[in-house]
């Protein structure tokens, strides 16, 4: 059992039976520096393509940057300051962009965003069956990333996410070095209802 699935023992107990892929997926930010190959990028990529998506639109993109590779740079330079501290061990970048108009007439695609999250979920589970960690950031520059991204007018990025192999935590600056834990979730009785939802407290 590695060191990762020791962690999720120790602090997520499920409510319910389960597939232990779910439970066992977290956010480490410690990571190695090894690199990630093309072939396993492709690997994750090849997972992501069989999510669903409405009329099998398939909106998701997936720009990469492998380290030390001219594209790492650009990539890298979008991402803000406090995630840049860890994501530098990063194996790849991936800034994954979703097309927010039907291919086939240009109009606007509604489900563009559910769909793309579909699509990284199955990439972030391959990339936990390869030894991967992943990590997806919303703390970039989106205002620079449609210039360095070539994104045009109908692509949107969704989210920036860090691909590598495990690092150790002590590598990480002091605060996050007790924060590189697998978080909680709310139990079912929050997130689950008949019928409708409840009321929202009164504040």
């Amino acid at each position: 059992m590695s060191t990762l699935d020791t962690d999720v023992l120790l602090t997520r107990s499920p409510e319910a039976e389960a597939d232990s892929q779910f439970i066992r997926r977290w956010s480490p930010r410690a990571m190695s520096g090894e690199a990630v190959t093309l072939g396993e990028i492709e690997q994750l990529v090849e997972a992501a393509r069989w999510a669903p998506s409405c009329f099998n639109s398939q909106p998701w993109r997936f720009i990469y940057a492998l380290r030390d590779t001219p594209q790492w740079q650009p990539m890298f330079d979008l991402i803000m300051d406090m995630n840049q501290a860890w994501a530098k061990d990063a194996g790849v970048l991936v800034a994954i962009v979703a097309r927010t108009t039907f291919e086939h007439n240009d109009a606007p695609a509604p489900t563009y965003g559910f769909d793309t999250g579909s699509a990284w979920m199955s990439f972030a589970l391959q990339a936990q069956s390869m030894g991967l960690v992943t990590h997806a950031m919303w703390g970039v520059e989106h205002d620079q990333a449609p210039a360095v991204l070539n994104l045009g007018e109908v692509y949107k990025l969704q989210a920036m996410v860090a691909v590598g192999h495990p690092g150790d935590k002590q590598d990480l600056p002091q605060p996050l070095q007790d924060r590189e834990v697998p978080s909680p979730r709310k139990a079912f009785s929050e997130l689950a209802f008949a019928g409708q939802l409840p009321a929202e407290p009164q504040s």
